[in-house]
């Protein structure tokens, strides 16, 4: 009798798992993965987007805009984040994948503080970083070595940074590393450092250059007077659906355009006063 109570009191206690294993696996979830540059502005809408949804949840992971291309592309995630055009990234079939633009970015050199320099010209910053100058006080800086910094192949930033200042000559080797954070506080702590970082990760732990006297701001950006910057894609396999249409429209919409596009540190496209198509061409 006791073994038959057992045995009854084990197969409820079964079914009670069963039942609520089914009722946890009923909540959505999205996943956006790529570019670390945008991810600070998906994670923060993703919260907001996440506080009147219960049991809906977004997912956001960096990896790289190449990364989030070829991830969208097989179906293993609902969006990739990217700073460059799906056109650009060799192995992705653009014509599979649906873009969204939903923010601008800057991106601007940043040098460790004690360098002594402040202005470079394109020229200069195009040697520097193929090699061609290896010490600051070539360009009017300090007697310092100058270690370069890169941002890891397949990221959008360095992809920009390369096509705009290098004319899409290859950097020359050195270090790389996947995140933006983490390249950030290398060049904060490394006397002679420089690499480049998008605007919404400047802080004043590193100095950032102007270019030919130009300054790396909105503005600028908006005008093309700075020219590196890239828009901010979000990409779906097709036409986007259920939960992952509503994040985009979330993220899309007016109110989160004009209230944390601009406070996270990118600009909203509708202030962009000139447009730039997958070859780097001023659209009328």
């Amino acid at each position: 009798m006791k073994k038959k109570i057992i045995g009854l009191l084990t197969l409820g206690f079964t079914i009670i798992l069963s039942g609520c294993s089914q009722w946890i696996d009923q909540g959505e979830s999205v996943t956006a993965v790529g570019s670390s540059a945008l991810q600070p502005l998906v994670e923060t809408v993703a919260e907001e987007f996440q506080q009147d949804r219960p049991g809906q949840f977004v997912n956001v992971q960096g990896g790289g805009s190449g990364t989030g291309l070829s991830q969208v592309q097989t179906g293993a995630v609902d969006i990739g984040n990217s700073d460059m055009f799906a056109e650009e990234k060799h192995g992705v079939d653009a014509s599979q994948l649906v873009d969204h633009r939903v923010a601008v970015i800057g991106i601007t050199p940043v040098v460790n503080k004690e360098v002594g320099v402040n202005d470079l010209s394109k020229e200069e910053l195009k040697k520097i970083f193929l090699g061609e100058i290896t010490n600051w006080k070539e360009v009017g800086g300090n007697d310092q070595e100058i270690v370069i910094l890169n941002r890891a192949s397949g990221s959008g930033t360095r992809d920009t940074f390369e096509k705009w200042i290098l004319d899409d000559a290859n950097a020359i080797s050195s270090q790389e590393q996947e995140s933006s954070g983490m390249v950030r506080q290398i060049v904060s702590d490394t006397p002679g450092a420089i690499s480049y970082l998008a605007f919404s990760y400047v802080t004043e732990d590193v100095d950032v250059l102007t270019l030919d006297g130009v300054q790396p701001t909105d503005e600028n950006v908006t005008t093309n007077d700075w020219p590196i910057w890239s828009y901010e894609h979000m990409y779906t396999k097709g036409e986007p659906k259920g939960l992952t249409k509503e994040f985009l429209d979330y993220i899309l919409s007016e109110e989160t355009q004009e209230n944390l596009v601009g406070e996270l540190g990118y600009i909203p496209v509708s202030q962009m006063e000139v447009e730039r198509d997958a070859n780097g061409n001023i659209v009328e």
